[in-house]
């Protein structure tokens, strides 16, 4: 088998697909995007495909070290995006050529479902209360939000305090036990993070998310020592190599490396088997398309410290297009009582609906993050 070519969708809301083909008539897809920068990541997938046309698709681990390694330059967010999306196509491939799924390729499933939370609020959340009470209501057991809006460096109790009442009114909502996920999203600086962390432990969130930006994990060592809640990042971390120092350090307890951002199936799945030797657990970034969460699903399948899915259906980005539009079978991801059976299908196991797929791709998207300032007019954390 031999591959003979390729072609990238840049679809709404703000997603990019990849199709790799091979002269066997078996095709595979993948998911190489950063949010905001899909032209990018399509340039470094051009780049990268030149390498690929004519060569065997199964020899995966060969192919991943001739893009990562061959380059002088490498990782970041751009190159291992574009690789983890072509990772996830060629492990689609090779699922499809020999009829069952990457998880058993990857040695067998250690579980026949995984817990799925869903994203309430928006980039600015506000009436996050009833929007909590919706999600429950739907079956889900856990939900996410974003904390905070723009925090300066040290910055205003009140911005506090309005967190705090955002999430009193959540727990007052759902409940004692329904997981609640708080986003710091990196806008919040270690002065400010100490601050927050503390007052939230009263209401036992589930996790904390990058409490501080991931260029300044060293100062989790005195989160970490200052708080009960588990700490989680490792979103805008790309590689094996970006995790080794969090792990070693010991200050997190989550990590959730992204399979469309660090490198696709192959790497993260050494990251999160890196990760289980330091016993910590995995939570696994995703909100985007169905490609994603299909890889996604088909390594938390074989994940044993796997906890926790994040998926984007119903999600503030997913405007005029969502998690369903691109694929034929849409139960493949019913949820059931906060729960995702994992895809049993070949390859990823999903079929991605290409006549959805071309037409939207002619519509295509130019999206990017919002520009936030401080009050002086200073650039703020998004």
């Amino acid at each position: 088998m031999k591959i003979t070519g390729y072609k990238l969708y840049q679809v709404p809301p703000r997603w990019l697909f990849l199709k790799i083909e091979t002269d066997e008539g078996i095709v595979g897809w993948g998911e190489p995007v950063i949010e905001g920068r899909a032209s990018t990541v399509k340039a470094a997938v051009d780049e990268l495909m030149e390498n690929l046309i004519g060569k065997n698709p199964e020899r995966i681990e060969d192919h991943w070290n001739m893009m990562y390694r061959s380059g002088f330059y490498r990782g970041g967010p751009i190159l291992m995006s574009a690789i983890a999306g072509i990772d996830q196509a060629l492990w689609d491939i090779k699922g499809k050529f020999h009829n069952t799924s990457i998880h058993n390729l990857l040695g067998g499933a250690c579980r026949d479902s995984i817990k799925v939370y869903s994203w309430i609020g928006g980039d600015r959340p506000a009436d996050v209360g009833q929007a909590a009470k919706d999600v429950v209501e739907k079956g889900f057991k856990a939900i996410k939000m974003n904390a905070t809006e723009e925090l300066q460096y040290i910055d205003s109790h009140e911005k506090i305090d309005q967190v705090l009442e955002r999430v009193s009114t959540i727990r007052e909502t759902v409940g004692p036990y329904i997981g609640i996920g708080i986003d710091f999203h990196g806008r919040v600086h270690k002065p400010m993070a100490k601050i927050l962390a503390k007052e939230l432990e009263t209401f036992r969130p589930m996790f904390i998310e990058e409490p501080v930006l991931p260029e300044n994990n060293e100062a989790l060592r005195d989160i970490a020592n200052h708080v009960n809640i588990p700490i989680a990042t490792g979103e805008r971390m790309y590689s094996r190599w970006d995790f080794k120092p969090l792990l070693t350090d010991g200050y997190a307890d989550i990590i959730q490396p992204d399979l469309s951002h660090a490198g696709g199936i192959t790497e993260c799945k050494k990251i999160i088997s890196m990760a289980e030797a330091f016993d910590v657990a995995v939570a696994p970034h995703c909100p985007l398309g169905p490609i994603a969460l299909a890889a996604c699903l088909q390594v938390d399948a074989t994940s044993h410290n796997a906890f926790i899915q994040e998926q984007s259906l119903g999600i503030h980005y997913n405007v005029g297009s969502d998690l369903l539009d691109y694929i034929t079978d849409k139960e493949v991801f019913k949820y059931e009582d906060g729960y995702v059976s994992i895809p049993q299908g070949p390859g990823l196991g999903i079929d991605v609906n290409e006549e959805v797929v071309e037409k939207m791709a002619k519509e295509g998207h130019n999206w990017h993050n919002p520009v936030w300032r401080h009050k002086d007019g200073s650039i703020a954390e998004w």
